[in-house]
């Protein structure tokens, strides 16, 4: 069975609306493009390396139609690299409506989304998921992913839609690795999905720090 990793951009107050360009979701959101600013060459590095192995993309609607229209024309540029990948890989697509899918490699999902992404996953080893964020509601209210990256900037925006915005259900993760800072402050987190549901304690008894399972 493959995994799913989820990769989302995110706000320190955890808004991951339209983190690439002000037209990615311009109705109604005037913060469209925060991301750009604090891009730096480490943090462009790290979003680089967490593609590595990435043999099927899932996607949204909306972020399949950004990235139809951009990723084909990219390669032999400066994202040569990831281009190459995403233009190569299959692409997923969760959508109710009737995406136009020219993109090479194009597949809509069917109204079942839960059993499609369990079809996938048997098909796939490395799947990834990308913005998306209606999408992935479903995937963590579901617990359909293996793996959360999240890239937390240091600023705050008060509006946007969040990344646990209705979707998520009680769940623990683990950190699989030390996080890393960017010098621009972001800090890249790379959770793993875990078993059970938060446990509970009382911080003023002795055994305080032990958990017990919810």
């Amino acid at each position: 069975m493959g995994l799913i990793h989820i990769e989302m951009f995110a706000t320190l107050d955890l808004v991951g609306q339209a983190p690439g360009a002000p037209n990615e979701d311009p109705l109604g959101f005037s913060f469209g493009g925060w991301q750009a600013p604090l891009l730096d060459e480490v943090g462009g590095a790290q979003v680089g390396a967490a593609y590595e192995g990435t043999d099927a993309l899932l996607l949204g609607r909306r972020t399949y139609e950004i990235f139809s229209a951009f990723w084909p024309h990219q390669e032999g540029g400066q994202d040569n690299e990831i281009a190459t990948l995403f233009n190569r890989v299959p692409k997923y697509v969760a959508s109710r409506g009737r995406p136009d899918l020219s993109w090479a490699g194009s597949t809509q999902l069917g109204p079942d989304l839960a059993g499609a992404v369990r079809e996938i996953r048997d098909r796939h080893e490395h799947i990834k998921v990308v913005g998306s964020l209606n999408l992935v509601q479903t995937l963590l209210r579901e617990k359909l992913f293996d793996r959360l990256d999240l890239w937390v900037h240091p600023i705050v925006l008060g509006v946007g839609k969040k990344v646990f915005d209705g979707g998520a259900v009680p769940a623990n993760l683990t950190l699989l690795e030390p996080p890393v800072a960017s010098p621009s402050g972001v800090v890249y987190l790379r959770y793993g999905l875990a078993d059970g549901t938060p446990g509970t304690g009382d911080m003023s008894a002795p055994d305080r720090g032990v958990q017990r399972d919810g």
